[in-house]
């Protein structure tokens, strides 16, 4: 691993970069943090790292070459990313008020309409994998920063780093999110914050129908 070090924290703080900021991922982490508290969205996130690894397997085979270079290929993805995050944002923006009688803590809320683990984990990769904008990141990431004569295994490794790293990253943001002085400071308006990462993920959508 040591000839191939540079390169990894090439990589390592190129993914920093691109993580931490605002995009789908971190719209529907923030906003599953406020909605239903820590344990979805840290399943949430543990599906966002999940989805890394599907960019990683077709970017491994070269198909993010195909999926960039094929305009109509890429156009598909771009709108059915975009009516996922749609669908994401109206639930967003259908958020009201907690009931009078209902007690918000910083490990469960909304009990009324709460989320399954499996539903989480789902949200979290299709989230993730359905973003076109994470084809061209892998995309210039293995074409532009990763050598061609780096060998498959080490690529993997790559890959495999990228995928748990976002999965820590996310998890660590839903930690913060859900601390109880966070969860005191959001308080019973929570909600608006729901709904301003529904306006977010709309804002999103249209970007990629647009670009």
């Amino acid at each position: 691993m040591f000839p191939y070090f540079e390169e990894f924290i090439t990589i390592a703080l190129v993914h920093l970069v691109a993580v931490a900021s605002p995009g789908p991922d971190f719209a529907i982490v923030v906003r599953h943090s406020v909605a239903y508290g820590r344990r979805v969205a840290m399943l949430t996130s543990i599906g966002i790292g999940l989805g890394i690894l599907l960019h990683v397997a077709y970017s491994l085979v070269g198909l993010s070459v195909v999926i960039a270079t094929t305009p109509w290929l890429y156009a598909a993805i771009s709108y059915l990313a975009a009516a996922y995050l749609i669908y994401l944002a109206v639930g967003a923006l259908r958020s009201g008020p907690p009931e009078k009688n209902t007690v918000v803590t910083a490990d469960k809320k909304a009990p009324a309409d709460s989320m399954s683990d499996k539903k989480a984990l789902w949200i979290g990769f299709l989230t993730n994998g359905l973003n076109p904008k994470a084809t061209l990141f892998f995309l210039s990431l293995f074409t532009a920063i990763i050598n061609v004569d780096t060998p498959f295994t080490i690529k993997l490794g790559y890959g495999i780093y990228l995928a748990v790293a976002t999965g820590i990253w996310f998890c660590f943001l839903s930690y913060l999110l859900s601390t109880s002085r966070v969860a005191e400071l959001i308080g019973a308006k929570g909600y608006w914050l729901d709904r301003m990462m529904g306006v977010l993920l709309i804002g999103l959508a249209a970007k990629l129908v647009w670009m």
